[in-house]
């Protein structure tokens, strides 16, 4: 699935977040804007098959690569120089509103490295556009980043447009969640009054030290443990997320007594597989271990968790990779625009049930096998 392509611009000075009304023609596509209700044609032609008339009365982009990935009622941002990246996808339930490249941490694993660049307004702008023209019917959206809460006020904003627009969505917001800590935030949110929304936050380990070098951020144990307190203080649906990793996976089953004793608020917990893009592959000396080698580990950690009472899962992990004492545990994760089955998978007797691997992956574990 490509999110992105590119073409030659025609008529287009400025950004335009614009919705497909037409696909039927092969070589176009046919877009509204938002804001001026002005058509936009996207096309896989040259410039030459345009009549004078077209080509005096619409902004157009011609020669893109493949239409192929763009369908109605999908929302786009056309740029002057002629890319055009997909928003919003009609049939898809992972879309996500991109808030900032930027990030209070620095995690050894990141997917997407944060970019030190001040993109809050720009993505603002977008987001606030893009809001009015989703669709009221949608049942999921994400908001992700970077680091969400590095827009301050304006997030709030956001959440506030979010559930005027889409009250029925479900919203899960990916946070580290370091600014829960200072209890006026957490406060702020609570104005929105919306019981659809649950924070997902990461929490690496029960030791502070392992934390705080895994995220590479002094104090980011104590204020990630302190913002869950203060968010289950005001009443806020909380999910914590634990990635898979050389340095996380031999204290499994401490951070799993630690949650149930300290954080019982957890409406669910996640163990996460490692993607293997953006820092690991870097970082790989301290990160990878082969999944099936840390089974044992996730298992008790997953089981005791489950016997307290506490709802988890296991994500981006194939049933092959599981002892199947988890496979109950592992969902159907991966996002579908970056999801993929290897040749080896199609033979497998579980494929049906087992989510895939990451295309974004550059480093596959060597013991994928089909279940036969």
């Amino acid at each position: 699935m490509n999110l992105r392509t590119k073409g030659t611009p025609h008529n287009i000075s400025e950004q335009i977040v614009a919705k497909v009304i037409s696909e039927n023609d092969i070589s176009r596509r046919i877009c509204l804007s938002g804001e001026t209700d002005e058509n936009l044609i996207l096309s896989s032609q040259d410039i030459q098959v345009f009549t004078s008339s077209e080509l005096l009365n619409n902004k157009i982009v011609f020669n893109i690569p493949s239409l192929s990935d763009l369908a109605s009622a999908d929302i786009l941002l056309i740029s002057p120089d002629g890319s055009v990246n997909t928003l919003f996808r009609q049939k898809s339930t992972h879309n996500s509103l991109f808030i900032t490249d930027r990030c209070n941490s620095n995690c050894l694993m990141c997917s997407q490295p944060p970019k030190n660049r001040d993109d809050l307004d720009f993505f603002f702008g977008i987001n606030t556009r893009l809001i009015t023209m989703i669709p009221s019917t949608t049942k999921e959206l994400g908001i992700t980043g970077g680091e969400p809460t590095l827009l301050g006020d304006r997030l709030i904003t956001l959440l506030e447009m979010i559930t005027d627009n889409l009250p029925n969505t479900e919203i899960h917001v990916l946070t580290n969640g370091r600014a829960f800590a200072w209890q006026n935030i957490p406060e702020s949110l609570k104005k929105i009054n919306y019981n659809k929304i649950v924070f997902g936050i990461p929490l690496y380990s029960d030791f502070y030290k392992d934390h705080d070098y895994i995220v590479q951020a002094r104090q980011a144990f104590n204020q990630t443990v302190l913002g869950f307190h203060n968010m289950a203080r005001y009443g806020f649906r909380l999910e914590l997320r634990v990635v898979l990793h050389e340095l996380t996976y031999r204290r499994l089953p401490s951070l799993a007594r630690y949650i149930f004793k300290n954080l019982p608020f957890i409406e669910h917990i996640a163990f996460m597989g490692l993607e293997y893009t953006g820092y690991t592959p870097h970082n790989s000396n301290r990160l990878w271990i082969d999944p099936s080698n840390y089974g044992n580990q996730l298992e008790e950690a997953v089981l005791y968790l489950d016997q307290m009472g506490m709802n988890v899962s296991i994500y981006n992990l194939q049933h092959c990779l599981l002892k199947p004492s988890l496979w109950k545990y592992a969902r159907n994760s991966i996002s579908d625009w970056k999801k993929e089955y290897l040749e080896e998978c199609n033979k497998c007797k579980q494929l049906k049930d087992c989510g895939g691997v990451f295309a974004t992956s550059k480093k596959h574990s060597n013991e994928i096998k089909a279940i036969l």
